[in-house]
């Protein structure tokens, strides 16, 4: 924390609690307070506090300034444990909430809509010295400016072995605030003052070469757990992005090592209780370093970036088990979180009859108790389940030893083994099923939608399931349907209703998605979407004067600062993302100016991909892109796809990230996608058959008819040469 703010708390006695009714406001019922009048899960979930929240706008910063109120502004989302708890603890506590109301103006946001204020919110509170993490609480100043900020707060000093709890701080900030103004507004100017500093990347003069490369590797080797798997310690998060730089390190360089520690990664975690033994998917991140017991909320962008992940490393692995995993995922995905329209739900919570977790563990009696009682004998062996369990007594389904190892202990032969687990599992999902399931927030988010469409197009394309383009394809069309506001998109959607202005991960994530399906499917009309929605990037989010793009359009709501995102968080970075466009786009068209403008986003952040390339895995991953030859490859068949699934299948085999692909009819269309794609134009199949071209750079190598061939030619790969 600031100092000057520490020495406040310290100095300053407890204001004197003072009640008050909430005030009436039009269209909201008895007991409501203005949330229920929003379209967020996570807002409504407050609607009936008795707490009087506002939603962030300018009417509660004018109460504050009119009535010289500091501003408390709690950030959450839905399927947030510690937000329940501090919720449960703090905001339906008839003390707390009638001393926040005669005392402060409360502003509850949620982060998922407005990931905008939860970044420069949360760059603030670390900026003050405390860890980040969600509920994040934040006092602020009328003109938004912070001037203290924490994440959970227990509700009083002792509780939870707290020294000062949460109405303890209201109290003293509230005196600071009001006896002493002006130190308080120096330190939220010193707060802002460091807010801007930190959003203000440091360019350099040119584009960053292999040496941020080489450093990525070794910093991620630091870090590596070699026991468990992963990076860092516990808490510990899976990090796909990382994992995705490192196969691509792995691939340039040929260090094994790059590899393995991917391999060794997403092999303890698909054996570990984050990834949900019985139902698929993976929770939110491990709090432990074994991966053994979750945090166990859902996100649909963590699932979507896994599934990328395993289907990236069965590509350079060649493990078939990785691919499984895949399918995991995304049978969980469209199962467990697809909207009856197709799009996809956000998250599903952690926590069910008042516990965290009580949906996902079980006890041996559980089991026994649904099971016949060889194959419950097996699953309990196999699960890891005990009778003390991981948590409160109960046991987190886990697969810490082989399949052959525990049916060789149980003396039963492996095959029948196998059939009796698949049993297991689908009668444990089945009972399972019977439970007070977690909620499952039903926002639409455009940007984790895009993930999610990626994820399936991507894996109908390697794994040869159109079942997954289709999805994907669904998914796709009833998003643009939902958000598509002419050359602009908004945010999110809940129960159809279309809200908030969109961010520049949901113009570069639906970019992205809309070249994964042109890529999978040969339809031109994908990759009509992506050079829209690309326009749209560059007049709306682009930085003309240096590079790169802003997190917010150039007409957004002005807050504390215009972030211009870079590092990985639980998504990649916007700016990564449309790095990754504007190299596709370049290399499908053969257009300069894209490359020029990749050139010129790589310069902006510089200094980070020079000196802490970590923070940017997915923008290290774009740099190594850039410093590739990318492949150009377009397969023409004499008719709609015509004898194009044998080269489809050797391509999905290779693990080839720095490449385009394009899938055309012969004929006519072949003349259609080329006024969009000139990589397809004069290309044709050669005597009836389909016909493969290999292009670096618009030069392409003969013509060929046999896959082999062509994947003989994609198997060059330029070596990442030291400087």
């Amino acid at each position: 924390m600031p100092r000057v703010v520490s020495r406040l708390l310290r100095t300053t006695s407890l204001a004197v609690l003072a009640l008050c009714a909430l005030p009436s406001s039009r269209g909201v019922p008895p007991g409501a307070n203005r949330l229920i009048l929003e379209a967020s899960p996570y807002l409504l979930q407050h609607a009936y506090n008795p707490v009087d929240w506002y939603p962030w706008g300018a009417e509660a910063f004018a109460r504050a300034r009119a009535e010289q109120k500091p501003v408390l502004l709690s950030i959450g989302y839905s399927t947030c444990h510690w937000c329940h708890v501090m919720a449960e603890e703090s905001f339906e506590d008839p003390e707390i909430a009638a001393y926040l109301n005669a005392n402060y103006v409360a502003i509850k946001v949620d982060r998922e809509a407005r990931p905008d204020l939860d970044a420069v919110y949360m760059t603030a509170v670390q900026a003050m010295g405390v860890g980040g993490g969600w509920p994040l609480t934040v006092w602020l100043t009328p003109d938004e400016k912070p001037f203290y900020g924490g994440t959970y707060f227990p509700p009083r000093a002792g509780d939870r072995g707290a020294r000062m709890g949460f109405l303890d701080l209201l109290k003293r900030l509230r005196a600071v605030y009001g006896e002493d103004p002006t130190r308080v507004a120096d330190a939220a100017d010193d707060v802002a003052a460091r807010v801007a500093e930190a959003a203000a990347p440091q360019p350099s003069d040119e584009v960053p070469g292999p040496a941020a490369l080489f450093l990525g590797y070794r910093l991620a080797t630091a870090g590596y757990d070699q026991e468990h798997g992963g990076f860092g310690r516990a808490p510990k998060f899976p990090q796909p992005d990382r994992l995705g730089f490192l196969l691509r390190y792995a691939r340039r360089t040929g260090e094994r090592h790059a590899r393995d520690m991917v391999a060794q990664t997403l092999d303890a975690m698909a054996r570990g209780g984050i990834h949900d033994q019985v139902g698929g998917g993976f929770h939110r991140y491990s709090t432990d370093a074994a991966w053994r017991v979750p945090h166990f909320e859902k996100m649909l962008s963590d699932n979507a970036l896994l599934a990328m992940a395993y289907l990236e490393a069965a590509q350079a692995t060649g493990r078939a088990d990785f691919a499984r995993v895949a399918r995991d995922v995304l049978d969980y995905l469209g199962r467990d979180m697809m909207a009856p329209d197709g799009t996809f739900h956000a998250a599903s919570d952690a926590d069910s009859e008042g516990a965290e977790g009580r949906y996902f563990t079980w006890t041996p009696a559980e089991i026994e108790a649904v099971l016949p009682a060889d194959t419950a004998r097996l699953a309990i062996s196999y699960f890891a389940v005990t009778p003390d369990g991981d948590v409160d007594g109960r046991s987190v389904l886990a697969a810490p030893r082989p399949l052959a190892t525990v049916a060789a202990k149980l003396g039963l032969d492996a095959a029948d083994a196998g059939l009796r687990l698949a049993a297991a599992r689908a009668g444990l999902a089945a009972a399972r099923a019977r439970r007070p399931s977690p909620h499952v927030d039903r926002k639409v988010i455009a940007a984790w939608n895009a993930l999610a469409i990626s994820a399936f197009a991507r894996a109908g394309f390697v794994l040869g399931e159109p079942a997954y383009t289709t999805i994907a394809e669904r998914a796709a069309d009833r998003l643009h349907a939902l958000l598509d506001r002419g050359d602009r998109l908004a945010h999110h959607a809940f129960d159809g209703r279309a809200t908030g202005d969109a961010f520049l991960d949901d113009y570069a994530f639906l970019e992205a998605a809309d070249l994964d399906l042109f890529e999978a499917t040969g339809q031109p009309r994908w990759f009509e979407r992506a050079l829209r929605l690309q326009r749209a990037v560059d007049e709306h989010f682009h930085d003309d004067a240096e590079g790169g793009y802003f997190a917010t359009a150039h007409d957004h709501e002005r807050l504390l600062v215009r972030e211009k995102p870079r590092d990985d968080g639980a998504l990649p970075s916007g700016n990564a993302v449309a790095l990754e466009n504007l190299l596709r786009l370049a290399a499908f068209t053969a257009d300069d100016a894209y490359r020029a403008r990749a050139d010129r986003l790589l310069r902006t952040f510089g200094e980070t991909l020079t000196r802490r390339p970590l923070a940017a895995t997915r923008l290290l991953a774009g740099l190594e892109f850039r410093l590739d030859t990318p492949k150009e490859i377009v397969i023409v068949t004499p008719g709609p796809r015509s004898g194009a699934a044998p080269f489809v299948r050797r391509l999905a085999a290779l693990h080839l990230p720095n490449r385009v692909v394009a899938i055309v009819p012969g004929g006519a269309a072949t003349r259609r996608l080329a006024a969009l794609v000139p990589l397809a134009a004069d290309k044709g199949a050669r005597d009836g058959h389909a016909t493969a071209y290999v292009c670096e750079r618009g030069v392409c190598a003969l013509p060929t008819t046999d896959p082999e061939v062509m994947a003989g030619l994609l198997a060059r790969t330029a070596p990442l040469d030291a400087e």
